[in-house]
């Protein structure tokens, strides 16, 4: 991906990533656009979320009339989560973008939540207290009124990838599977044909910047889900304003609230349509490469790595453990060589490189990691 504008030293992607070169001209573009005015300049500027919604079309092999635009993972999840009846299993230890929705749509008595066994017990100063989400947990943990499925394709806490394709086996054909995809699309080469719903904000691997994101549907998908949070920009004859509650939209285009920022559509669309020149392929390659490389930084530092070692079983995210209140010291230490990377609690560093990280950096992480060994004394 060319064109980038970003600090060689970021290695915080699965945070924020850094909006490409591309992305920044596009938004400029269209705010130029916006002030020219004009006539057709409303009409013309909307039309970005079109080329969006092909954007996502290709990367997902979803077809565009199953794709809606929305402005986060948070803000897609809840209204797949109001949309949907029954019983939700979902781990309590996903990111909370994936526990708050199902939870206010329980309580709003529009289905019930089945917590995913083992989960929800686990002490944020111990990653190791988190054990994945496997289909050997889901299939253990299934009932007959369990009628959909919540999970994160990548764990956020350990870059844990998680087998899509074996979830879909053991919960069958009948249960509806959302994925929570933010951790991973656009970082990995997957199939991404299990989920009935892929949710994706476009802030951190796309790299589109905030307000940003997209709901692809299988056909079981926008089926069972209901546009109940869907609003006027999801029904026929928008413009005539006449009182009442016109007939929904067909395809996925139904779960539309208002319209939404063109500036943010055509900065998706600009990612989207980067990552495809690219290659996810090219991509996904590089960004592996590079998080080896910090797990075999991470080991010769003598610290725990809590991400997967099998390169199969990890995306983009690559953790360091350390001894209670020792990575406070340690991110300081980073932070002050202008390194950007995640601390969660006072153990542990997440890093997450993206396919421009220079090899420079890593090398530079690595001696710091190694300045910093357990029981060696040394200045911040």
């Amino acid at each position: 991906m060319d064109g980038m504008l970003e600090d060689p030293w970021y290695l915080n992607h699965a945070r924020y990533g850094l909006p490409t070169r591309a992305v920044a001209d596009t938004v400029q573009a269209l705010v130029a656009a916006a002030m020219r005015g004009g006539p057709t300049a409303s009409t013309e500027l909307h039309g970005e979320h079109l080329r969006a919604r092909d954007g996502v079309a290709r990367l997902t092999g979803v077809p565009a009339e199953r794709v809606a635009l929305t402005t986060s993972t948070s803000q897609g999840l809840v209204q797949v989560a109001f949309g949907l009846r029954g019983e939700v299993l979902v781990s309590l230890d996903e990111f909370p973008a994936n526990v708050y929705p199902w939870r206010r749509a329980e309580a709003a008595g529009r289905l019930r939540v089945r917590a995913l066994p083992g989960s929800g017990t686990g002490s944020d100063s111990n990653a190791g207290s988190f054990p994945p989400v496997t289909p050997e947990r889901i299939a253990d943990a299934l009932t007959p009124a369990v009628s959909v499925v919540a999970v994160s394709a990548v764990d956020f806490r350990t870059g844990y990838r998680a087998d899509l394709a074996g979830i879909r086996e053991v919960i069958g054909a009948d249960r509806v599977l959302v994925v929570d995809g933010i951790q991973g699309f656009g970082a990995i080469d997957a199939d991404w044909s299990p989920a009935d719903v892929l949710v994706v904000g476009g802030q951190k691997w796309l790299r589109a910047g905030w307000g940003s994101g997209f709901m692809a549907f299988s056909e079981r998908g926008l089926a069972r889900v209901e546009p109940t949070l869907g609003s006027w920009a999801g029904a026929e004859d928008q413009a005539r304003y006449d009182g009442t509650i016109h007939p929904l939209l067909e395809g996925a285009e139904r779960h539309a609230v208002t319209n939404l920022s063109p500036f943010t559509s055509g900065a998706l669309a600009t990612a989207l349509e980067g990552i495809a020149a690219t290659g996810i392929g090219a991509i996904s390659v590089q960004i592996a490469s590079t998080a080896g490389r910090l797990a075999d930084a991470i080991d010769a530092a003598g610290l725990a790595l809590l991400s997967p070692r099998s390169p199969a079983e990890r995306a983009g995210i690559v953790v360091a453990g350390y001894p209670a209140g020792q990575a406070i010291e340690a991110h300081a230490r980073l932070v002050a060589a202008g390194i950007t990377v995640t601390l969660h609690g006072d153990d542990r560093i997440r890093f997450s490189p993206h396919s421009t990280t220079p090899d420079e950096t890593v090398d530079r992480v690595a001696e710091l990691l190694e300045i910093g060994r357990i029981g060696a004394t040394y200045p911040l």
